[in-house]
């Protein structure tokens, strides 16, 4: 699982609930460093990707992940999505969970999208 969220300490949060719930988590504080990794797109069982991210939102980088073979499902956290980032997550198939995130509701949604045997 690939989680890519700009605020260190939420990030770190996110990171250490997700591992204990046994997901294989690599988590990164901005974009270029997640966009430049070469076996990202095969390796990645969900990304969770922040919004509100520069220079590129978190759905742009969702989009640019795509267009270079990722198959993997997206989930969206932001606060206070508006219309647009609402109707553009929909567009691409991004689930959304507001922020202030409450990990239950976030470990629920993952465990949707890519079910309980994709752990580890």
């Amino acid at each position: 699982m690939l989680v890519l969220e700009n605020d260190v300490a939420l990030l770190s949060a996110l990171e250490f609930a997700l591992e204990a719930e046994g997901y294989d988590v690599r988590a990164f504080s901005n974009q270029m460093q997640l966009l430049s990794g070469q076996d990202i797109v095969s390796s990645a069982s969900c990304l969770v990707v922040d919004y509100r991210l520069s220079p590129l939102n978190g759905l742009e980088v969702f989009a640019l992940l795509q267009s270079r073979g990722m198959k993997a499902p997206a989930i969206l956290i932001t606060s206070s999505p508006d219309t647009q980032c609402i109707e553009d997550a929909a567009r691409l198939g991004v689930e959304l969970v507001e922020k202030p995130l409450l990990t239950d509701a976030l470990s629920r949604k993952i465990a949707e999208m890519i079910g309980a045997r994709s752990l580890h």
